[in-house]
């Protein structure tokens, strides 16, 4: 079972305690940083070399407030399984993993998202310029 299966598709999670699930988040909070930084940089980069295209626009940074925001978002998923757990009992143990994997795509698709948008506000505004 290859690293990138064993981190999204945990088999044996079955954690006891309260302190267990969040410790299972937490275990996993540093890539899931690394990932949505990492795709926050190339949006930050795709938002720089259209910012020096003419027509230019003014560019707005936001990155700390949506880091925040992120990882706010991050620690509601380990209350949810929480709160899972205690409504389904064990048998809802699986819900941990699917949260994560689910919430993981979402943060990564929302972090380049502005690429496309940025990309057709740029093209609008070039088309507006020469019309």
């Amino acid at each position: 079972m290859s690293a990138l299966r064993r981190y999204f598709f945990d088999t044996v999670y079955y954690p006891r305690s309260a302190w267990r699930v969040v410790a299972w988040w937490e275990r996993r909070r540093l890539s899931y940083n690394a990932a949505v930084g990492a795709c926050g940089l190339l949006t930050l980069a795709v938002f720089a070399i259209l910012g020096m295209l003419p027509p230019r626009a003014a560019l707005v940074v936001v990155v700390p407030a949506y880091a925040l925001a992120a990882n706010v978002c991050y620690s509601l998923g380990a209350l949810a399984d929480l709160a899972a757990r205690r409504v389904g009992g064990p048998d809802w143990a699986p819900i941990g993993p699917t949260l994560f994997r689910y919430g993981f795509v979402f943060s990564v698709g929302l972090t380049l998202l502005p690429i496309p948008v940025a990309m057709l506000g740029w093209l609008l505004r070039l088309l507006a310029r020469t019309a």
